[in-house]
């Protein structure tokens, strides 16, 4: 039985490094990887890569998706053109199904009010308090978050990222998760074996 989708957001000037080892591990996984644009329209990422979006955001529901996942983009931080995927978040979050939102989608996320009463982390603490948000209390100094159906992390920590969302949709856990981060964040050649073994490469 193939699993819900995943909801990959894109809209011009995303960041392409940010998303990568997690839609390759939960595509493996048999989650289906959507792209969701602000309209079907093709966007531009931050590399110059063309996307053709399978889906508008108005037509996209949580309860047909497993996860929306929200990159940066410089968009976040220089127009409100954005705004619609903050508030598509709420909707996923009050239906119960989960978001991960990595670099200036975290500052969305704040803007909307979604980190005011969630732990959660982005690049800096002072980078949200800019948005004049109410959860600089909730701010946590680590690579990733995940409080509840929220992941939260900063633009340096991709596979962080990766690792909280396979941790919450079930991907991988215990000796393995911990040896897929090991292999892709460190380089630890020890951690091949373990992977090789469960049957994870």
């Amino acid at each position: 039985m193939t699993a819900k989708p995943v909801h990959l957001a894109v809209y011009d000037t995303l960041a392409d490094w940010e998303t990568g080892h997690a839609t390759v591990q939960l595509a493996r996984a048999g989650h289906p990887v959507r792209t969701v644009g602000p309209t079907t329209a093709p966007v531009t990422s931050t590399g110059g890569l063309r996307i053709q979006p399978d889906a508008a955001l108005d037509d996209v529901r949580p309860e047909d998706s497993a996860l929306l996942i929200l990159p940066g983009a410089d968009l976040w931080d220089t127009s409100d053109d954005l705004a619609p995927f903050a508030r598509k978040a709420r909707a996923f979050l009050e239906a119960g199904v989960p978001v991960a939102a990595i670099c200036g989608a975290t500052a969305g996320l704040a803007r909307e009010g979604l980190l005011d009463d969630r732990d959660h982390t982005s690049a800096v603490s002072f980078y949200l308090a800019a948005t004049g948000y109410a959860g600089g209390e909730r701010y946590v100094e680590t690579d990733a978050v995940t409080d509840g159906p929220l992941v939260t992390a900063g633009p340096t920590e991709p596979v962080a990222f990766a690792r909280e969302i396979l941790r919450l949709l079930g991907v991988y856990e215990g000796e393995v998760l911990d040896a897929w981060y090991r292999l892709f964040h460190d380089s630890d050649p020890a951690a091949y074996t373990v992977l090789e073994k469960a049957g994870a490469l």
